[in-house]
């Protein structure tokens, strides 16, 4: 028998109307490249490969894999790569095929660095299903001036468009999770959906913005945007990091840091 493995953040799924809601939100269809993240021992693997009729899977645990391919023979046509998803080069993954379709149910342990990861190579990629802790899709799909939303929902807004679909319990998987989870889906952007020329400047005003979230923008800016910078976007100083929209923050960005600052 395969068990879970902590190192990995494995939790099986196996509740099949669970399953069933996952693959109508991702609704496969034959001829799409369809790549699946994680697919542990199969139970989104085999009714994905019997819509799509081929599917690709990541799987960096290589204990599960036989059984992977044991339970999915004479399923559909399934290629695994053996390979820490982290790794992957979706670009060179897609190379002169049709976009990418992402799917899965993403380890906990390493769910954010993976987004950002999957989304340096979003024009590779069509859309994303995943899984992941309900707190983590609350704050991707966040709106402003609401205690979840902060640096992921604003850092993610300048890439893709989010969509929480549903929540699932912990009885769903072996062994069950300490937390909820839930089902997102993403769009990635080609391009921001505001002026965006400086990624690092923006990655700075947002992160500081956010390191002080109690504070008002002119404290936690302070030495990132400065009074001219403000008064130039209209924003004002006074109004908390939660309150402000993506674009907003896209707009403190686009003033120049402060001389200090620039040094």
């Amino acid at each position: 028998m395969t068990h879970a493995k902590k190192r990995y953040g494995q939790h099986f799924l196996h509740d099949p109307g669970v399953i069933s809601r996952i693959v109508a939100a991702i609704d496969p269809q034959p001829g799409e490249r369809l790549i699946e993240i994680g697919p542990g021992l199969g139970a989104l693997t085999l009714p994905l490969l019997a819509r799509a009729g081929r599917l690709e899977a990541i799987e960096i645990d290589r204990d599960v894999i036989p059984e992977l391919q044991r339970r999915a023979e004479g399923a559909g046509e399934l290629l695994i790569h053996h390979r820490d998803v982290l790794d992957v080069d979706f670009v060179e993954l897609r190379g002169d095929g049709p976009p990418l379709r992402l799917c899965g149910n993403l380890p906990y342990n390493i769910s954010t660095p993976l987004l950002f990861h999957l989304l340096k190579a979003r024009g590779a990629i069509s859309d994303m299903h995943f899984m992941l802790q309900k707190e983590v899709v609350d704050r991707m799909a966040a709106a402003p001036d609401t205690s979840d939303y902060g640096r992921l929902t604003v850092m993610l807004a300048a890439d893709c468009r989010v969509e929480k679909l549903f929540r699932i319990g912990p009885g769903a998987f072996r062994p069950p999770p300490r937390v909820d989870s839930a089902i997102v889906r993403l769009w990635p952007l080609a391009e921001p959906p505001f002026p965006l020329p400086d990624r690092a400047r923006f990655a700075r005003v947002v992160a500081s913005a956010f390191s002080m979230r109690r504070k008002t923008m002119r404290n936690s800016l302070r030495g990132v945007v400065d009074e001219a910078g403000f008064a130039a976007t209209g924003i004002d100083p006074g109004r908390r990091a939660e309150t402000l929209s993506p674009a907003e923050f896209a707009a403190l960005a686009l003033t120049p840091a402060p001389p200090e600052a620039a040094v």
